[in-house]
C-alpha cells in the first residue's frame, strides 16, 4: 500500500491511498456467496439463487461496503504510520486519469490537530469573591420563601404595592379602542411587574369601588408594535383590594419546607447550606468566566473547520430540540447564527485539553465522589442521585469533565494574579 502526504493550507493534509484490486474483487465475492446462502429473491428458494443473480442485485451495495471498509483500514493505517492526529472525518475522492488497473488510488483530505501555544499567564488578573454568609442571609431567603407561601385576604384600605388588586379597565388610543385595551375582573399583583410601572402607580391610592382615568405613553420598546411610543388614555374600576398575609416561620412552616419534624432551628440550618452551596456554585462561576477569557486572550491555534463545523451543527440540533420540547413553532435556523458560539467552544476545547494533557491534570476518584455528591444534595434522595450517576458511564463522563474543568481553572488561578473581593451574597448573585 502506498500512502503519500501532502500538506496543503492550514491545517489540511491529503493522503494516497491505494486498494488492490485482487484483494478488492476476491473479498467481493466472498460476500456474495456468503450472501447468497441465505438472501430471497423473487423466483427462487432462499440460498437457492444463482450467484450472477444475487451480483446483479447486491452487488453494486457490496462493491461500497467493501471498498468504505478497506479505504477506512488503509487510511487508518496511513494515519497510524504518520503519526497524524485526525481532527473530524476524512473526505475520499477517487484519483482521476490511473495507469495501473491493479489498483485503485484515492485521495483522503481531512484536518489535523493544531499546535496550541498558550503564553505567559502571570500578568493575568483575576478577581476571587469571598463570601461570608450571615444570619442576615438566611432571614432574607426566609422572607423570599414566606412571600412564596403568601395568602390575601380583602381589606377595605387603598391599594398599595405588594396588594392583589381585582379591576376593570378600558384603553383608548386617540379615542379609539385598541386590541387588548379592555378587561373585566382583572387581577394582578401591584410591583411584580405584571403590568406597565405608570399603570400600577395610577392603581396605588385606590380603594375597593374606586375609580379613576389617566394617561401613560406605551414605552418604545412595547411588544405590541403598533402601540410602541404611542399614548393612551385608561379608566379602571377596582373591585377588590387583597393585602398579603404571609405564614409564620414555625412548625408547620418548616415542614411544608421538608423538615419532617418541624424544627425550625433545622430548617434555617438547611437554608444556610443551601446559601452556602450555591454561594460556591456562583464564586467558582466567575472564576471560570475569567479563567475562560484569560486563556482566549492568552492563546494562539488555527481552528480545525470541520470541528468548527460539527459543533455548529450539534449546537443547531440542540436549540431545534429545545424549541420542540417547549412547544415553540419550529423555524428554519441558519448555521450562520451558530457558527461564533461553536468557534468558541472549539477553540477552548482545544485549549482546555491541551492544558490537561500537558500538566496531567486528571480528575481523580475522590474528587469525582465530591461533585456528584454536591449535584446529589439539591435531591431530597441524594444517595438515590449518587447511585443514578455511578449506573451510567455516560453521566460519569460529564462528571469528570466538570473534575477536568475544575482542575484547569485551579492550575490557571496558580499561574496569575488573584484577588480576593469580599463580595455579599446579593452582589454575588447579582441582586445587589
Amino acid at each position: 500500500m502506498q500512502a503519500n502526504l501532502e500538506v496543503l493550507e492550514g491545517l489540511v493534509r491529503r493522503l494516497d491511498i491505494s486498494v488492490p484490486m485482487n484483494q478488492f474483487d476476491t473479498e467481493v465475492q466472498s460476500r456474495l456467496k456468503r450472501l447468497a446462502r441465505n438472501v430471497k429473491m423473487d423466483g427462487f428458494r432462499p440460498g437457492k439463487a444463482p450467484l450472477a443473480a444475487v451480483a446483479r442485485q447486491h452487488g453494486p451495495g457490496v462493491r461500497q461496503e467493501v471498498l468504505g471498509e478497506a479505504l477506512q483500514a488503509r487510511f487508518g493505517e496511513a494515519v497510524q504510520a504518520h503519526q497524524l492526529k485526525i481532527a473530524g472525518y476524512p473526505r475520499f475522492e477517487p484519483k482521476t486519469g490511473q495507469a495501473d488497473a491493479t489498483e485503485m488510488t484515492f485521495s483522503a483530505s481531512f484536518e489535523v490537530y493544531p499546535e496550541v501555544k498558550i503564553g505567559d499567564l502571570s500578568d493575568g488578573k483575576i478577581s476571587r469573591p469571598v463570601v461570608n454568609l450571615s444570619d442576615a442571609d438566611v432571614v432574607k431567603t426566609l422572607d423570599v420563601l414566606q412571600k412564596q407561601r403568601r395568602t390575601f385576604e380583602t381589606t377595605d384600605r387603598a391599594a398599595a404595592e405588594g396588594d392583589l388588586v381585582k379591576f376593570d379597565y378600558q384603553g383608548t388610543v386617540d379615542g379609539t379602542e385598541f386590541e387588548g385595551g379592555k378587561g373585566e375582573d382583572f387581577a394582578a399583583v401591584i410591583g411584580e411587574g405584571r403590568l406597565l410601572k405608570d399603570f400600577e402607580q395610577n392603581l396605588t391610592a385606590l380603594k375597593a369601588g374606586g375609580s379613576k382615568g389617566f394617561d401613560l405613553t406605551f414605552p418604545a420598546d412595547y411588544a405590541a408594535k403598533e402601540l410602541a411610543g404611542k399614548q393612551a388614555h385608561f379608566e379602571v374600576q377596582v373591585k377588590d383590594v387583597q393585602g398579603p398575609v404571609l405564614p409564620p416561620v414555625d412548625a408547620e412552616f418548616a415542614k411544608a419546607l421538608g423538615v419532617e419534624d418541624g424544627d425550625v432551628e433545622k430548617l434555617k440550618g438547611e437554608v444556610k447550606s443551601n446559601l452556602e452551596r450555591e454561594a460556591k456554585r456562583r464564586v467558582q462561576a466567575k472564576l471560570k468566566d475569567q479563567v475562560m477569557e484569560l486563556l482566549l486572550q492568552k492563546s494562539t491555534l488555527d481552528l480545525p473547520q470541520s470541528l468548527v463545523a460539527m459543533e455548529t451543527e450539534r449546537l443547531m440540533k440542540m436549540t431545534e430540540a429545545d424549541m420542540q420540547s417547549r412547544g415553540v413553532q419550529t423555524v428554519k435556523l441558519s448555521a450562520d447564527m451558530f457558527t461564533g458560539q461553536a468557534e468558541r467552544r472549539v477553540r477552548l476545547g482545544l485549549i482546555l485539553a491541551e492544558i490537561v494533557q500537558a500538566h496531567k491534570l486528571v480528575a481523580q476518584p475522590e474528587q469525582i465522589r465530591t461533585l456528584i455528591q454536591e449535584q446529589a444534595q439539591s435531591y431530597e434522595e441524594p444517595e438515590q442521585v449518587v447511585q443514578w450517576y455511578y449506573q451510567s458511564p455516560e453521566r460519569m463522563q460529564e462528571i469528570e469533565s466538570l473534575a477536568l474543568e475544575e482542575n484547569v481553572v485551579a492550575w490557571v488561578a496558580g499561574q496569575a494574579q488573584v484577588e480576593d473581593v469580599t463580595t455579599s451574597f446579593e452582589e454575588l448573585m447579582g441582586r445587589a
